[in-house]
């Protein structure tokens, strides 16, 4: 068994093999900055093993949506990738298309954000300055109430991540705009600020 522990470098090149959709490519960035943001908050040191499975961890949808993290799996096996960077985006399907339950701390924060980093980037794209530096949790809060709002994304899926992860929800949606607030310009949600 080698040692080989995958880059940043290495694992956004693999992204952009598997990924040309502008869009996941920018929420691929987001779930990395929000992953490197909960890193920070949790005192994880390997910040980057959290950067590198937050930008990979949809590296199949856009190729194999039917077989979400299935192929990611694969394709991930074949490089020699460690079981443990492949068990966590295993672990962001759970129940959706996985029976691989979030476990460690940083698969629950996986689970948590994923979801929601779409939900903070659609609430940010409607307001006037539309921008995420000025956005607070109450108009997230306000846009979650709202279902037929960015209706795709799985509320229930923020919710049980929270409670894994032993956080109040307002407190994880906080944590993700900052995170997000952190790569406004990468993810184009600077807007006119």
């Amino acid at each position: 068994m080698s040692n080989y522990k995958p880059t940043r470098e290495e694992a956004f090149e693999l992204l952009k093999e598997y990924n040309k959709s502008e869009s996941l490519i920018k929420h691929a960035l987001a779930v990395e900055g929000v992953m490197v943001h909960f890193a920070e908050l949790l005192g994880e040191e390997d910040k980057e093993k959290w950067a590198v499975i937050g930008l990979v961890h949809d590296l199949d949808f856009e190729m194999y949506p039917d077989e979400h993290c299935i192929k990611t799996k694969e394709i991930l096996t074949e490089r020699n990738w460690p079981k443990d960077y492949i068990r966590t985006i295993m672990s962001h399907g759970w129940g959706i298309c996985t029976d691989v339950e979030p476990v460690e701390t940083i698969d629950k924060v996986l689970y948590t954000i994923d979801e929601l980093t779409g939900l903070i980037a659609a609430t940010a794209l409607v307001r006037p300055s539309k921008s995420i530096l000025d956005l607070k949790v109450k108009s997230v809060k306000k846009k979650w109430k709202q279902s037929s709002f960015a209706a795709g994304v799985d509320r229930s899926i923020i919710e049980k991540g929270a409670q894994m992860l032993g956080m109040d929800l307002d407190t994880v949606i906080a944590e993700t705009i900052k995170g997000m607030q952190k790569i406004a310009e990468e993810i184009d949600l600077k807007g006119n600020l």
